[in-house]
């Protein structure tokens, strides 16, 4: 009979990352924002086990989303989390819990979640590729989510934080500001790449008094006709833009 694995130490990240789930449980929002679901609450088991597997020592290069989507991090409390790649390839399949008020036409399923998230399948399919393990490419990277929250219409529409209107829009950045200078502090990257123009632009506001550099590279989203023709391409081309060294 084989030994288990060892289960991983608790990453020094959990702290940062509790303090901010509380904080923006505390904030609120009107229409046209009808639900707010919080994955680091209701998925917090499986965001625990990334953190813990993945979140220890420093980095050199901290990727950074915008926000979850409501079938990847949404599901799974993963960042970019397709379930299928959160699964298979990251080795994270724990129980999910339900946000207090659930949308009827996006519930939260978990890793029973049958659904793709194209964003994800192409993020960690290139990391798949180009790292082949996880470890080794969490050895020099880490992926993170500038905001948490995923906010949706009445009629299940995903609205993005840029979105919001300014009385809301401006605690909720200043709060994800400090935690990303928090990470910053705690992983010491030589560089900050926002996946995406918001997260790049909310690196370089959030971090304009330290001394990292920040660069940019494409977001997956189906929704930019660029990353439909060869994503992978694209973002290795910022990536070693930026002087971002791949394997």
């Amino acid at each position: 009979m084989g030994v288990p694995p060892k289960k991983p130490p608790p990453s020094p990240l959990r702290p940062l990352t509790k303090s901010l789930a509380h904080d923006l449980d505390r904030l609120a929002f009107g229409a046209p924002v009808a639900y707010v679901y919080n994955p680091l609450v209701y998925a917090w088991e499986a965001h625990a086990c990334y953190l813990d597997r993945f979140g220890h020592g420093a980095r050199e290069v901290l990727l950074v989303g915008m926000n979850p989507g409501p079938f990847g991090m949404a599901q799974c409390g993963v960042p970019f989390g397709d379930v299928t790649m959160v699964r298979e390839f990251l080795g994270i399949d724990t129980a999910v819990g339900k946000p207090p008020r659930e949308h009827p036409k996006r519930p939260v399923l978990g890793f029973g979640f049958p659904r793709a998230e194209v964003s994800g399948t192409r993020f960690w399919g290139w990391v798949q590729a180009r790292f082949q393990t996880p470890d080794r490419f969490f050895e020099r990277f880490f992926v993170t989510n500038y905001c948490p929250l995923a906010f949706m219409e009445e009629s299940g529409r995903n609205r993005t934080p840029d979105k919001l209107p300014p009385l809301e829009r401006e605690p909720l950045l200043e709060r994800c500001d400090e935690a990303l200078r928090q990470l910053v502090d705690a992983l010491s990257p030589r560089i900050v790449i926002g996946v995406g123009t918001f997260a790049r632009a909310a690196a370089l506001r959030a971090l304009d008094a330290r001394s990292v550099e920040v660069a940019g590279i494409l977001h997956p989203s189906p929704a930019n006709p660029r990353a439909n023709k060869d994503w992978a391409a694209a973002a290795e081309a910022d990536l070693k833009k930026a002087g971002v060294r791949l394997v």
